[in-house]
């Protein structure tokens, strides 16, 4: 069973090869995303050494390394779940021998190994030598920012594994889709650092698991968390890890009682 799943893994991984062009395209794009963050912070900062603990020198690494994060750990698995729902394909899909959820999430897994390969790391490449990124040093820390990578896919795959079910029950869930890929990309950090958002709010978002996504891992990266913390936010990726679990097992357990498909 286990080899069925990394077969789905890998022929996932293969079809994205078959479109690579594509990708590197968004890496330009990427690009552009992170020349206009960098300029809007050059303009913010105004030439002061730090804003909210972080160095001007800081964002930038951590505007680079978050928007190229995002390409390893986005995917459209809530797209992809709600489209099997709306046509029908989830009822063939509930009867093959293996888990629904496990082969979505390895198919995601797929692609975001190829987006890491191939889009990620050469991306990070070029957009060092057009902006003044600070790589940490420390090979530890390079170890630790990919395991937290690592974390921050599966809880993004798990917050859209969640959204995508829920088309079982409200059939069109486009609008829920749309809010979450807003609500990640704003409270997890990557348009803005937590530490910038009012002090009310940081406290609020810091007890809800995007932060777990991109604003940590992009922390550890660029020193603004330095190395005697990193233990700690570990933890709380382990922790959404494992807590996000709960939500998608009683949701689909309540779906798989109430399966109702409008094609197919």
């Amino acid at each position: 069973m286990i080899g069925a799943y990394l077969d789905m893994m890998r022929i996932r991984f293969l079809m994205m090869l078959a479109y690579r062009t594509n990708y590197y395209s968004g890496i330009v794009v990427y690009a552009l995303n992170i020349g206009t963050y960098y300029f809007l912070w050059q303009a913010i900062y105004g030439g002061r050494e730090t804003l909210a603990g972080m160095t001007a020198e800081q964002m930038t690494s951590y505007v680079a390394v978050t928007w190229m994060a995002r390409a390893f750990y986005f995917n459209n698995l809530d797209r992809e779940i709600a489209q099997d729902i709306r046509d029908g394909g989830v009822a063939v899909q509930l009867i093959r021998p293996y888990h629904y959820l496990m082969a979505k999430f390895m198919q995601g897994l797929g692609e975001g190994i190829f987006r890491l390969l191939l889009f990620s790391a050469p991306g990070m490449l070029i957009v060092s030598f057009i902006f003044p990124i600070q790589f940490p040093k420390d090979p530890v820390i390079w170890a630790v920012f990919l395991l937290m990578l690592l974390f921050s896919f599966l809880i993004n795959s798990q917050i859209n594994i969640l959204t995508g079910l829920f088309a079982f029950f409200v059939e069109n869930n486009e609008g829920m889709m749309r809010m979450k890929r807003v609500a990640v990309d704003l409270f997890s950090g990557l348009i803005i650092p937590l530490s910038f958002f009012p002090g009310w709010a940081e406290v609020l978002l810091k007890v809800l698991p995007f932060q777990a996504v991109t604003y940590l891992p992009g922390s550890v990266f660029t020193g603004k968390i330095g190395p005697e913390l990193i233990a700690s936010v570990l933890a709380v990726q382990v922790f959404w890890t494992l807590l996000l679990l709960v939500p998608i097992l009683w949701v689909w357990r309540a779906a798989r009682r109430r399966l109702f498909v409008q094609g197919g």
